[in-house]
């Protein structure tokens, strides 16, 4: 027979997580706990990835802005996964060749690649 330590607490995986509205701001994000673990699992994520590096602004350079993206994910049955939010860049103020050269940014799924293969594979 096991006893357990009074020290030591159960943890429940299976917590339930209420569908939060969508946040207008990011103001309104973070008063909501579940759009600010949402936020602070992102930013955690481009820390953890090495994704920029805090440098100097150059004096001749206009700023990109940042915005976060708020959504809800869903499973493929339509019900609800979780609150997902995304910084990205917002290049809506850019001009080409003054802020920016050419740019393309390629996202490719594992599936994609796979289905891609295969097919030309039974075509061959």
């Amino acid at each position: 027979m096991a006893f357990l330590s009074p020290t030591k607490k159960n943890i429940n995986l299976h917590t339930h997580v209420t569908k939060s509205p969508l946040p207008r701001n990011p103001v309104l994000a973070l008063k909501d706990p579940n759009w600010k673990m949402a936020m602070d699992d992102e930013y955690n994520a481009l820390i953890q990835n090495k994704k920029w590096d805090l440098v100097p602004r150059p004096p001749d350079t206009n700023a990109i802005r940042s915005i976060w993206i708020f959504r809800h994910k869903e499973k493929s049955d339509g019900s609800f996964e979780r609150h997902k939010a995304r910084l990205v860049g917002n290049g809506a103020g850019q001009q080409v060749d003054i802020d920016c050269g050419e740019t393309f940014s390629p996202v490719v799924k594992p599936a994609t690649i796979r289905t891609i293969l295969s097919l030309s594979l039974s075509k061959a």
